[in-house]
């Protein structure tokens, strides 16, 4: 039997997600995410959605769950472009955990810092399962919190000698890139334009709130793999649609999401350039269900707008880790 303390939900701030959330756990966390989703598991509901009439910002609410039986998970927040000008995170979020058998609130998870590092935990899974076989030099554009959180899980999870990083602001971008390379194992450097930091590079991560394309096939040589976590509405697309033409396989998250959501996606249906059934979920390849990759020459796009499912795993991830080394504390509501 429970005691009342016990009942009591664990509050968990940014400095504890932070420190029992690393990147191997939260790798792991994405892969059982996206596995189970492909397999059919996982309970993934469509996102609500409350766009902000006089900017770019929105709201949300996810739910999910990861399979029967286990505890759902709601992610409540915001998406605020213009806060990064101001130095501020982008995205705002509180993570709900309740308890499988008797629905109890388990814990209270801040969000912001779990959505930063399950985002570019899940590229790196994606990198994993869709690069081809030697990748050993990565291009990420946006030198914000996900920009660098990028660079820290791609170099984490492939063998790379070089990750180029791009930005609008330069200044910006050379002081991110030399913070980086004193962190990382593979040497990482400032690119003036978009097409010094992607010409030849084997990974390809958009990072970026921009509406308008940054990355072009022309630009891309054979074999990339192009990962855009920035194209989440039907308006905004950080490539251009000869990228989704050209690809060999166009891998999304979940595909009735991206129907709805992905920009890339939605334009090239629009022109012909895709059919719905050429899009992968990458559930399916992540659960063996799909080769993802068909050829070592082949450009694979990836259009990542997060998923609840992933929320899912992150926040059991985090919440069993702090209970294992007693990080966080109760709070009576």
């Amino acid at each position: 039997m429970r005691t009342g303390e016990e009942h009591r939900p664990l509050l968990l701030g940014a400095a504890d997600v932070a420190k029992v959330f690393d990147l191997d756990t939260g790798l792991a966390s994405q892969r059982e995410a996206f596995s189970r989703l492909g397999r059919g598991e996982a309970d993934q509901p469509a996102r609500l959605l409350l766009p902000e009439s006089r900017d770019d910002s929105m709201a949300f609410c996810y739910a999910a769950r990861l399979a029967p039986g286990s505890g759902a998970v709601s992610k409540f927040g915001s998406v605020n472009p213009g806060n990064a000008a101001a130095g501020r995170p982008t995205v705002s979020a509180t993570v709900l955990v309740l308890d499988p058998d008797d629905g109890h609130l388990v814990a209270i998870v801040e969000g912001t810092t779990l959505t930063a590092l399950r985002t570019s935990a899940a590229s790196a899974l994606a990198a994993t399962l869709l690069a081809r076989p030697g990748a050993a030099t990565a291009a990420v554009l946006g030198p914000g919190v996900q920009g660098r959180g990028h660079v820290r899980a791609l170099a984490h999870a492939l063998p790379l000698e070089e990750v180029r990083l791009w930005g609008r602001d330069g200044d910006a971008a050379g002081r991110a890139a030399a913070e980086l390379d004193r962190e990382v194992r593979p040497r990482v450097l400032a690119a003036v334009t978009v097409a010094e930091a992607v010409a030849g590079a084997d990974v390809v991560a958009a990072c970026t709130a921009s509406p308008d394309p940054l990355v072009e096939a022309e630009q891309l040589s054979p074999g990339a793999t192009v990962i855009s976590i920035g194209s989440i509405t039907p308006d905004r697309s950080e490539v251009g649609l000869g990228v989704l033409a050209a690809a060999g396989t166009v891998v999304v998250d979940h595909p009735p999401a991206a129907l709805e959501h992905a920009g890339p996606v939605i334009q090239a249906l629009a022109a012909g350039l895709l059919g719905e059934r050429d899009l992968v979920g990458l559930g399916e390849v992540a659960a063996g269900r799909h080769p993802g990759r068909k050829g070592p020459d082949d450009l694979v796009f990836f259009n990542s707008l997060g998923l609840g499912v992933q929320d899912a795993a992150a926040a059991w991830a985090i919440v069993e880790r702090a209970r294992q080394l007693g990080v966080g504390q109760r709070v009576a509501l």
